[in-house]
C-alpha cells in the first residue's frame, strides 16, 4: 500500500492520497488505478412497522423488520430503537453506526412520541403520575417525567425520553389499565410519514436528516 500511495495510484474521496496515515472511514470512496475498491453508501430509512413483526435483524420464528425491506442493501442495516412485537409505527434503520449511537444515547434525551389506546377511561391522575415518574422496583429506578395528553376517554399521546422494558404497559398497569395498542409517531423532530402503509419504508430526506441531527 505504501508503494501505491507513493506512486500516486490511490484516490480517497476524489483526492489523490499519499499519506499512509490518512484515515479511511467505513464510507470513504477509495479507488486504486481508477478501480473502485470501496464505495459504501450511508443509508437511512424510516419504516412503518406493523404488529406481529420483530424488531430484529434475524429471527427464526417471526418476520423481522429487515424481512419487510426490498432494498438490495438491507443486510447492511441495523435498527435504531426497537418496538415491541405488537407495537406499530416509526422504526429507523441505518448502516451508519455513529449516527445510530448519536440518536440512541441516553444523554441526548430524544423525545419519542406514541399514540396509545387503553381498556379503561383515562383520568387526570394518569397525567400527573406520568409527569411525576414511577418507581420500578425490579430495576430499582424511577422513570423520568413523561408527557401524557388525553385525546379521548380511551386514547392518549405519550412522550418518553427513555425506553425501559415494556415501559408504557407497566406505567398504565399501575392503574390496572390494560394497553390495547401502541403506535410510535415520532422520534425527536422526525415524524412518521403517514403515507407509508404498514410494512412500507422509504429513505430519509436530506431535510429529515438535518432536523434529527440538530
Amino acid at each position: 500500500m505504501r508503494l501505491l500511495l507513493a506512486q500516486g495510484r490511490v484516490e480517497i474521496d476524489g483526492e489523490r492520497a499519499s499519506d499512509v496515515g490518512h484515515i479511511i472511514s467505513a464510507f470513504s470512496h477509495v479507488s486504486v488505478d481508477g478501480k473502485i475498491s470501496q464505495n459504501r453508501v450511508r443509508r437511512y430509512l424510516m419504516l412503518n412497522k406493523p404488529a406481529g413483526v420483530v424488531s430484529a435483524t434475524v429471527d427464526t420464528q417471526h418476520t423481522t423488520v429487515i424481512d419487510l425491506l426490498t432494498e438490495d442493501y438491507r443486510a447492511e442495516l441495523h435498527i435504531v430503537g426497537r418496538l415491541d412485537f405488537n407495537s406499530t409505527g416509526l422504526v429507523l434503520l441505518t448502516n451508519d453506526g455513529r449516527w445510530s449511537q448519536s440518536i440512541s444515547q441516553p444523554a441526548k434525551k430524544l423525545l419519542k412520541r406514541y399514540r396509545v389506546t387503553v381498556e379503561n377511561p383515562l383520568t387526570p391522575e394518569h397525567v400527573s403520575e406520568f409527569q411525576r415518574g414511577m418507581y420500578f422496583a425490579y430495576e430499582g429506578i424511577t422513570t423520568l417525567p413523561a408527557q401524557l395528553t388525553i385525546l379521548s376517554d380511551y386514547s392518549a399521546e405519550v412522550g418518553l425520553v427513555e425506553g425501559r422494558y415494556h415501559q408504557l404497559k407497566r406505567m398504565f398497569g399501575r392503574f390496572n389499565n390494560k394497553v390495547l395498542s401502541i403506535h410510535r409517531i415520532a422520534v425527536g423532530p422526525l415524524h412518521l410519514d403517514e403515507r407509508l402503509l404498514a410494512g412500507q419504508s422509504r429513505e430519509l430526506t436530506a431535510a429529515e436528516l438535518a432536523v434529527i441531527a440538530s
